[in-house]
């Protein structure tokens, strides 16, 4: 479980859109997991506990309703290590993750970030493979063309 709480805290903080929120998230998630550590046959730990992770999630949103998601994480003021030597990219970047829906940012975390199968994916997520297929492509797509949008030079040569 300790091996896995870097992935989670990427994972959850990527769902929540915000570190509180992500970090108030893994913890229900490490929670309830110990709560229901009996319920695990032990095929694969990580996918079992991926899955209790989005599935707080979902009912969290689905708990929330119609109401706005305002972040209210403003630490620009703020001192800051930066390890990035390219801040903007760094934005940039959070700024398109940011946009993708929150369908498709969890498939292109799991996959592309936290190395998941598409298999594996598709049943943590309850949905099939050709979904995940889709829905990671989509959101690659949108993540290459928001991050080529500013470039002064573009990344690749158009098609």
């Amino acid at each position: 479980m300790l091996a896995l709480l870097p992935s989670l805290r990427r994972y959850s903080r990527s769902l929540a859109r915000s570190d509180a929120d992500g970090e108030d998230l893994l913890q229900d998630c490490v929670e309830k997991v110990l709560a229901r550590r009996g319920q695990w046959r032990g095929l694969n730990l990580r996918g079992w506990i991926f899955t209790i992770m989005t599935n707080l999630y979902r009912n969290e949103r689905r708990q929330q309703g119609g109401r706005s998601f305002v972040d209210i994480d403003d630490n620009s003021h703020l001192p800051a290590d930066e390890t990035d030597n390219d801040p903007l990219r760094r934005s940039r970047l959070e700024t398109a993750l940011n946009s993708l829906g929150e369908d498709y940012r969890a498939v292109l975390m799991l996959v592309v970030v936290e190395g998941y199968s598409y298999q594996d994916v598709a049943d943590m997520l309850d949905i099939p493979i050709g979904t995940i297929m889709s829905r990671l492509s989509r959101a690659r797509q949108k993540m290459t063309s928001l991050l080529n949008a500013d470039n002064v030079v573009t990344l690749r040569r158009p098609k």
